[in-house]
């Protein structure tokens, strides 16, 4: 009897391990997922372009250092220096993810960005209040803070303890996210990034889109080009680490074949004449044998797909950032001499 109570006591202990477990595991794995979609449900549904950065997942990646070592360090304006000293927030340390947003027009861009991190938000407020103005309308606190490089006004309002948003017009704070026919939109391109830290999504009437679309890579302009890619309906482009290389996967959506067909050929065609440009005798002599290798290793791993979804169709391009391109492209950067001002030519003597 004694034996039958432990054996069922231990089968219930066990069953209890395996139901918290299960719990356990699987709120875990959707809390990053569910804390993201929480997050871009607040900007605005009428969005042309959306960038989203998870430094949560970033810092804990090889690549990230990698990055940082690279890039040059931005120098750190005085007003962002008497913040953190007045509220100890570092976004470098303190900042879990943050959603962008553009819209509006090129004469009145709106940007607006929510914001997950560790904030203190007594301190926050009372900076605020003392160095900005402070308003108050359908029950939000709304701070708004003049900046003086370039001039311009920040407005932010805390929607939980641990969550801001901030835009630059006031105008944000009093529209209706999410909720439209474009939001079911964006949320389905969201979910395609799923387990993606790094990513950007497009709309056709983006500026960001537009730009892209007349101008390629290097500064060469190519009119075909630009025109497929102006005909393109969504364009997302994700970055994701894997290990110390970074891998990135642009794709362009659009319903019209046609399109997918002749970007597909394009860039197919553009890798084949890249890779041929790498392997001109002229090419090797003068390209440093790093710097080429590393160029190699991106063409070797870049690959041109067509994705069908039934009612779109998608051509996407893959391809991986290794830490040997960005330190051999930093190396070749920092080797380039400056360009020498032009010398005046003397004045020639009338005669």
């Amino acid at each position: 009897m004694l034996n039958r109570k432990k054996l069922v006591l231990g089968l219930l202990i066990l069953g209890g391990a395996l139901v918290f477990g299960w719990h356990y595991f699987h709120s875990h794995g959707r809390d990053s997922q569910s804390a993201r979609e929480d997050l871009l449900s607040h900007l605005p549904a009428d969005s042309t372009s959306v960038v989203y950065v998870g430094f949560q997942e970033l810092r804990a990646s090889a690549f990230l250092s990698q990055i940082l070592a690279w890039a040059p360090k931005p120098q750190t304006e005085e007003e962002y220096g008497k913040f953190v000293q007045a509220t100890g927030f570092d976004y470098e340390r303190d900042l879990d993810r943050v959603g962008i947003s553009f819209s509006g027009s090129a004469q009145s861009p709106k940007t607006m960005a929510v914001a997950e991190g560790q904030f203190d938000r007594k301190k926050i407020e009372s900076y605020s209040a003392h160095f900005g103005t402070l308003k108050t309308a359908n029950g939000k606190t709304i701070y708004a803070v003049n900046l003086s490089n370039p001039p311009r006004t920040a407005y932010f309002t805390f929607l939980r303890d641990d969550e801001v948003a901030i835009c630059n017009d006031a105008s944000c704070f009093f529209q209706a996210s999410g909720k439209s026919m474009n939001s079911e939109e964006w949320r389905e391109h969201f979910l395609r990034m799923a387990g993606t830290p790094l990513f950007a999504v497009m709309r056709q009437d983006s500026q960001l889109l537009t730009a892209l679309s007349q101008q390629t890579p290097g500064g060469y302009r190519s009119p075909q080009l630009a025109t497929l890619l102006g005909q393109l309906q969504w364009v997302s482009v994700g970055a994701k680490p894997e290990g110390d290389e970074l891998r990135v996967v642009a794709d362009g959506e659009t319903s019209n074949e046609m399109v997918i067909r002749q970007l597909n050929d394009m860039f197919s065609g553009l890798l084949i004449l890249a890779q041929a440009g790498l392997d001109n005798p002229k090419s090797r002599k003068q390209l440093d044998p790093k710097l080429r290798e590393a160029y190699a290793s991106l063409l070797k791993s870049a690959e041109v797909q067509k994705v069908d979804r039934g009612t779109s169709k998608s051509v996407r391009l893959i391809f991986e950032i290794t830490p040997q391109l960005l330190e051999s492209a930093k190396s070749a950067s920092a080797a380039d001499p400056p360009e020498k001002p032009p010398t005046a030519q003397p004045a020639r003597k009338r005669r």
